[in-house]
């Protein structure tokens, strides 16, 4: 029967090796930790703030996406559509509108990041909160997908 001699490790070779076995374990450990999904339903005093204010907004939003004059985007903020489906004196308010909706939009996804303690976390809870804007969406209502495209909701 033939023998296999194996190499010998000095000390420090060994040391090192374990040393580097217990980073392994520790980056996946850690990279599990960060894996953790952000809690899309967080709140603080920011974040109910801001709510409020898009609440508050959505009476009058309403029936512009009822209209279709506006639509909700894959982004997770809403979009001016159709101009044409608003009279022409109430246009410059309708876009007025929207840039209050999508700042205040925008706000919640920073605070959110934020409250999750990831920041950078902000344009991939756009996309989040765009999915669930537009899975939720009524029946009738427009939403614009990644490719910038419109469709109406069954």
């Amino acid at each position: 029967m033939m023998q296999i001699s194996l190499p010998k490790f000095t000390p420090l070779q060994k040391n090192l090796s374990l040393a580097a076995g217990i980073v392994a374990v520790f980056l996946i450990f850690s990279a599990a930790a960060f894996a953790q999904p952000p809690d899309i339903d967080i709140n603080t005093p920011s974040i109910l703030v801001i709510k409020k204010s898009l609440q508050q907004r959505f009476s009058v939003l309403r029936p512009h996406l009822d209209s279709g004059a506006i639509g909700v985007t894959a982004d997770g903020l809403i979009a001016v559509r159709d101009l044409n489906a608003v009279a022409a004196g109430a246009r410059a308010g309708l876009e007025i509108l929207v840039a209050e909706e999508n700042q205040d939009r925008g706000s919640l996804y920073r605070e959110i990041a934020r409250a999750n303690g990831r920041p950078d976390w902000e344009s991939d809870l756009k996309l989040t909160f765009g999915e669930r804007f537009i899975s939720r969406a009524q029946s009738g209502w427009y939403y614009r997908d990644s490719a910038s495209k419109w469709s109406r909701k069954p």
